[in-house]
């Protein structure tokens, strides 16, 4: 005996038939306008270094930069984050306020290279420091206020050689207003800020530590946030987005949609997600052992975080999806 079957009116897969129709309904789409490409510049080489934890992935010569920005615009990518790997560090980072140091120096390259890229600076002092922490060391932690002012005058200094963004990353308690109020004071108003507001102290960032030969040792507990710590992490965006930045982010990406969307919930701030090099470097080995598809992977994955509510996606496949998306 055949039992009857009752059948919504409405089927769900009366749209999921053809290309065209799923593309037609879809709520989600990651365009090229999205990325932003990280880009890793280190002084004193003449060849790219290749960083082996992350296959693909290099630190240039500031010789080589104007090139690589070239490359980048031509692919589509829009807006770059640079990263220096200094040979001039101290205990306070001081070459990122030096008129002649390697930050000012990345960003007028890139300017000139091409002067409608949209450069981003990562504002920190991880990169320039003997110690490797994000600020200036007092009784084995980060001084929080002696590192706000440091901060100041990195900004400046960036506003100065023609930045078009400022993204600091340290984590500092009232790290936006005190950026606000130096670059307001010297006449640069008109300068963003992407706040790394979201930024948890993860084990995904491992490889970045090849990325920018640190010798950092022992953790940042102390000022990136727990990653068991859901509503402070909303806390601290609202609070950075109080203060007066411009673009909110969260970092890393795939372990935290959750915090993501939630964001996205309670703020109208455009907000950035950066997929970091430990979820890169995962991807890029699972495919290497021919266990996952990485293009079918990896465009899963920036949907997930513009479905969760990203608005713009810092990856260091952002080259990568220029082909993808084009084929």
């Amino acid at each position: 005996m055949q039992i009857p079957l009752t059948i919504p009116d409405f089927r769900f897969r009366r749209l999921r038939k053809t290309t065209a129709l799923r593309e037609l309904v879809r709520e989600t789409h990651v365009r090229m306008s999205d990325f932003i490409l990280p880009i890793f510049i280190e002084e004193g080489i003449d060849a790219p270094v290749p960083i082996k934890s992350m296959p693909d992935v290099y630190r240039y010569p500031e010789a080589q930069l104007a090139e690589i920005v070239q490359r980048a615009w031509s692919k589509g990518v829009r807006a770059v984050l640079l990263f220096g790997v200094s040979t001039h560090k101290d205990a306070i980072g001081s070459d990122t306020w030096t008129e002649d140091g390697l930050l000012a120096r990345m960003i007028r390259v890139a300017k000139q290279a091409q002067p409608e890229m949209l450069v981003i600076s990562d504002n920190c002092f991880c990169e320039y420091t003997t110690h490797g922490h994000c600020g200036v060391v007092h009784d084995h932690d980060v001084d929080n206020d002696k590192t706000l002012a440091n901060l100041q005058k990195q900004v400046v200094l960036a506003a100065q050689a023609g930045v078009d963004m400022i993204a600091p990353s340290g984590m500092m308690d009232g790290m936006i207003s005190a950026i606000r109020t130096a670059l307001d004071a010297a006449g640069f108003t008109h300068i963003p800020i992407m706040s790394y507001s979201t930024k948890f102290a993860s084990a995904f960032y491992g490889p970045f530590r090849d990325a920018v030969d640190s010798s950092f040792k022992g953790t940042r507990n102390t000022y990136q946030m727990d990653p068991a710590n859901g509503r402070e992490a909303l806390a601290e965006s609202l609070q950075d987005e109080a203060e007066g930045a411009d673009i909110l982010m969260v970092k890393p990406g795939i372990a935290y949609l959750d915090v993501l969307a939630h964001i996205r919930a309670n703020s109208a701030r455009p907000l950035a997600v950066y997929h970091v090099s430990g979820e890169y470097a995962m991807v890029k080995a699972a495919a290497a052992a021919g266990v996952i598809d990485e293009k079918a992977i990896v465009l899963e994955t920036m949907t997930a975080f513009k479905r969760a509510g990203a608005d713009l996606i810092i990856t260091y496949y952002a080259e990568k999806m220029a082909d993808w998306l084009n084929t």
